[in-house]
């Protein structure tokens, strides 16, 4: 199922703002590999908090051990036209909680409390949408260096009514990379593989998603971004521009806006949303 639905699903889960996990030179020294869920890193030696939002690329970084992270949309809108129907999305309060299991592992769920879409013509559906199941390893850059690199596993539950999401179970496999070019610039990139039943339900498909962004520090508490997004697979090709802004208005919490535009047909025409992320 490769609509621009479904690649946008990326975004709520997406950014390692400013590779904050890369800039943690003061926790790189100290050696964490006896931190656990059941002991968790001390707050003294926590990274700078780093975000899988707003953007679409995920995050190669890892919430710290015995720690909690909050993401979530507080409100998001998606208008598309196509073949004639123009669909309009509403979705509120849509969260990721990640939790940091060790030092490099964390462990997350996505899930979509109200989704309404509406079609003219046509009718509107709404409730619950699909919930998806996460493991995020890093390979390497947790604690400091010009590059970062990671292995995420996403498996999706169809959770949501009819119209609002898929029928069946789908996987996907995410390899994110996060590089820092020169002070105040970052660059983003992300390449998976999302495995899935045909619309029609006859047999499994794959396609192929690959993302890359380019992040501004602005000040030291506000950055932005651009992005570029495809998605390849048996049906059309899907593109999208995305841009935002971050607010980073304590150590802990981020507050964001962003808009995703469509470049082919097959992708949401605009999609629109806030959100916010908070640490534990």
């Amino acid at each position: 199922m490769m609509t621009m639905l479904r690649v946008s699903r990326w975004r709520v889960p997406g950014w390692r703002w400013l590779a904050a996990g890369a800039l943690a030179t003061g926790a790189s020294a100290a050696d964490k590999s006896g931190y656990s869920l059941a002991n968790p890193t001390p707050v003294a030696e926590m990274r700078e908090m780093s975000t899988d939002r707003p953007d679409a690329t995920e995050s190669p970084f890892t919430v710290d051990a015995g720690h909690a992270q909050l993401e979530m949309d507080f409100a998001s809108w998606t208008q598309d036209k196509a073949a004639g129907v123009r669909t309009t999305t509403v979705g509120a309060g849509a969260f990721n909680v990640r939790l940091g299991l060790r030092n490099d592992v964390e462990a997350g769920i996505f899930v979509a409390p109200y989704v309404r879409s509406a079609e003219q013509p046509g009718g509107t559906v709404a409730g619950v949408g699909d919930m998806t199941l996460r493991t995020k390893v890093n390979l390497w850059g947790n604690y400091g260096g010009k590059t970062a690199g990671g292995l995420i596993f996403d498996a999706t539950l169809p959770t949501a009514r009819r119209g609002l999401g898929s029928a069946w179970a789908s996987g996907a496999v995410i390899f994110p990379l996060a590089v820092t070019l020169t002070e105040g610039w970052d660059l983003g990139a992300m390449t998976a593989v999302d495995y899935h039943h045909r619309d029609s339900g006859a047999g499994s498909t794959a396609t192929w998603i690959n993302t890359a962004t380019l992040g501004r520090e602005l000040t030291k508490s506000v950055s932005c971004y651009v992005e570029l997004t495809s998605g390849a697979g048996e049906g059309p090709h899907a593109a999208t521009f995305d841009a935002g802004v971050a607010w980073q208005c304590a150590a802990d919490t981020q507050l964001d806006l962003g808009v995703n535009l469509g470049l082919s047909r097959a992708a949401d025409d605009v999609v629109v949303f806030t959100g916010l992320s908070r640490r534990f």
